[in-house]
């Protein structure tokens, strides 16, 4: 075998903390074409649960790994872990068809008023830091339930916050606790579904995460308009206490250890009130910052500065930009602004379609053919990502530019193209980097997450500055660049040496 084979031939492998021994699993000894042997009646319990025993990652001999779980119920873990990750972007997002609003009623410039969702976006990335060593220790269930309560009472806060400090505190409490799913539900993803799915399960959680942006205003124009802006905290703060009583019902704990969740699931306390401890290694301060030291892994730094690049131009871009610059040229009020962000999420639920079910289906396809692809094997999808985010942001620059003081469609057109880019990025990025340190799923998510939300941070600051006083068609080339150089050129690298990188 050639070390590009062995460099692409997949392994059974462990999480370092989900898959340990609980039965007669996997003997130490291995077939000839390098497959693990399995004992008889673990290899029966496999085909009798999954109707196979060619499984990757091999599941424990244990009804309570998540990996073993029926299908419903995964899916049900799923929904509700990827609906409370989009609840985190639309909670940052939500008053952004308001800013004329909100100015005038804190009396503050409409920039100023932004930044209340600008400083959102930077505590979802700092955040998550905090939560992933906690959530490994204690499970991510009782840290999600935890989060729906404290953002309930904070967006009551923002409800009745009356000045633009005390309102700008309650919103990065509420970012403070509403974060966790969006950063460590890549690890959720992984606890429960097999390589071969990974793509696609990953690709709805990213989803959800990225319409999180465009849908929140969407929806609450309309509030904006009809009641007041204040509402929208109001219904940001019912829809957590519904989330809140559907996980405390539905909700089943994914993080796997040995043993644990059969001792607890007993009678109704210890299926929903059990709350202890269950790692007993001890929690330690580095522990708050491990995923930090993922910038010195190429394969996972590469793709999350590259997939932050395009988030930055093909979604943040748009979003904060639509709400300040499209009032001032054709006079919209909040519900007109909101109804423009249907162009991304049209664009979004396209683009999934490539980054998530048909990039499963590229790389399996290959496998089938007997050549087992590597993980770089699925970066070739990302081009397309590149091309159609540029490609957008060229016609929404443009167009928007040409469009005078008169409305027209072909903005949106560009903001669709870039929001169908910016997708198949994301999840082909993450799911590469989570494919290459399957073992640490969670802290790439926090790493991805904190890169990109930094980055998404900075842009409103000055986006509005280099818009003025450049133009809208002549700023294109400082997107181009930025795109050219932190994406698509260390993408060619990484696929070119990741296969070394990772070893």
């Amino acid at each position: 075998m050639s070390k590009t084979d062995e460099a692409e031939m997949p392994v059974a492998s462990k999480t370092e903390d989900q898959h340990l021994e609980t039965g007669p699993q996997i003997a130490n000894s291995q077939s000839s074409d390098g497959e693990p042997h399995l004992a008889p009646e673990y290899r029966a319990y496999l085909i009798a649960k999954h109707g196979t025993s060619d499984l990757d990652p091999v599941p424990a001999f244990d009804d309570a790994d998540p990996l073993n779980w029926p299908k419903y119920r995964k899916n049900i873990n799923l929904v509700l872990v990827a609906f409370h990750a989009m609840m985190s972007t639309f909670t940052a997002s939500a008053i952004q068809s308001a800013f004329v609003d909100i100015a005038k009623d804190l009396g503050v410039s409409v920039q100023r008023a932004s930044y209340l969702t600008s400083l959102v976006i930077a505590v979802l990335g700092g955040a998550p830091l905090f939560w992933r060593p906690i959530a490994h220790v204690y499970g991510r269930r009782p840290i999600f339930l935890l989060s729906l309560a404290c953002s309930l009472v904070c967006n009551i806060g923002c409800a009745n916050s009356h000045s633009f400090a005390t309102m700008g505190l309650c919103r990065a409490l509420t970012a403070f606790f509403i974060c966790p799913p969006i950063a460590i539900g890549s690890g959720v993803v992984i606890e429960m579904f097999f390589k071969k799915d990974r793509g696609f399960y990953m690709g709805i959680w990213a989803t959800m995460v990225t319409l999180g942006v465009p849908i929140a205003p969407f929806i609450c124009g309309f509030v904006a308009l009809r009641v007041s802006y204040r509402w929208i905290y109001y219904i940001l703060a019912i829809t957590n206490g519904v989330q809140l009583i559907l996980y405390f019902f539905f909700g089943r704990e994914s993080r796997y250890v040995p043993g644990q969740q059969a001792a607890a699931a007993k009678g109704f306390a210890g299926t929903y009130l059990n709350f202890r401890r269950l790692d007993p290694t001890p929690l330690t301060a580095v522990e708050f910052v491990r995923p930090l030291f993922m910038v010195l892994r190429p394969c996972v730094i590469i793709p999350a500065a590259a997939y932050s690049m395009v988030f930055l131009w093909g979604a943040i871009m748009m979003s904060i930009e639509i709400p300040q610059l499209f009032p001032e040229k054709f006079g919209f009020n909040a519900q007109q602004v909101g109804l423009q962000y249907i162009a991304p999420i049209i664009g979004t639920v396209l683009g999934e379609q490539i980054g998530g079910r048909m990039s499963d289906a590229w790389m399996w396809q290959r496998h089938r053919r007997g050549h087992f692809p590597a993980p770089e094997y699925r970066l070739w999808l990302s081009y397309i990502g590149f091309a159609l985010t540029i490609c957008g942001i060229v016609v929404f620059l443009v167009q928007l530019e040409d469009a005078g003081d008169k409305w027209n469609v072909t903005p949106l057109v560009g903001a669709a193209i870039a929001a169908a880019g910016n997708q198949i990025v994301t999840t082909v990025m993450i799911t590469y980097a989570v494919d290459c340190y399957r073992e640490e799923a969670a802290s790439i998510g926090v790493f991805i997450t904190f890169v990109r939300q930094i980055w998404g941070f900075i842009g409103p600051f000055w986006f509005p500055q280099m818009l003025e006083n450049i133009g809208l068609t002549k700023s294109l080339g400082i997107p181009l660049a930025m795109l050219l150089a932190v994406s698509i050129i260390p993408t060619m690298f990484l696929q070119w040496a990741g296969p070394r990188w990772r070893k």
